[in-house]
């Protein structure tokens, strides 16, 4: 399995473009992320709702294949949500905001998460998890993708009932997953 994207690479991105504008962020996280990584970055504007274990942001799909994706999260207002248990290692890089977690292993614990820093969900792990209003974040996953679409697009089936999403969010992860396909990436 080969991966593109080098999570230390992506930490420093972030970092970048800590604690700037939303769309200023977001710019200069499209731009050094294309820089980095020239042919498997998407940087159109396009946003969708993420509605994933009990919580709402807002995400856009800078990369998606088979073993990997990489995307723009969070939220204006905030949100809290149970992770989920997923078969990838899923790396957040905090750009603005606060992220705070715990464990089921360590449940009287709160770990906070600020801009520059990075957090790590290791695959067959999960947490219960926070972002304040106006918590944006590059989420990095590295493991087999498919098996997190379930999980992923549950809240939007079963409880918002909202089919538009569900239709975005395979167009999008679609067009990437083939472009990588044709370029021999798994």
């Amino acid at each position: 399995m080969s991966h593109v994207f080098d999570p230390e690479v992506l930490h420093e991105i972030a970092r970048k473009a800590g604690g700037l504008p939303f769309d200023d962020l977001t710019r200069v996280v499209v731009d050094e992320v294309q820089r980095a990584y020239p042919g498997h970055v998407d940087g159109r504007d396009e946003y969708i709702f993420n509605l994933t274990s009990g919580g709402c942001g807002m995400m856009k799909i800078l990369h998606a294949s088979i073993t990997e994706y990489l995307i723009i999260f969070g939220s204006a207002i905030g949100t809290e949500a149970f992770s989920g248990r997923y078969q990838m290692d899923i790396h957040d890089f905090v750009i603005k905001g606060e992220m705070r977690t715990y464990t089921d292993d360590r449940c009287g614990e709160c770990v906070v998460t600020r801009p520059g820093e990075r957090a790590l969900l290791p695959r067959g792990r999960v947490k219960g998890w926070r972002i304040d209003e106006g918590t944006w974040m590059l989420e990095y996953g590295r493991g087999f993708l498919p098996s997190a679409l379930p999980l992923a697009l549950a809240d939007v089936v079963l409880s918002a009932l909202d089919w538009r999403i569900v239709v975005q969010t395979f167009r999008i992860y679609g067009r990437h997953a083939l472009r990588e396909l044709r370029q021999g990436k798994l």
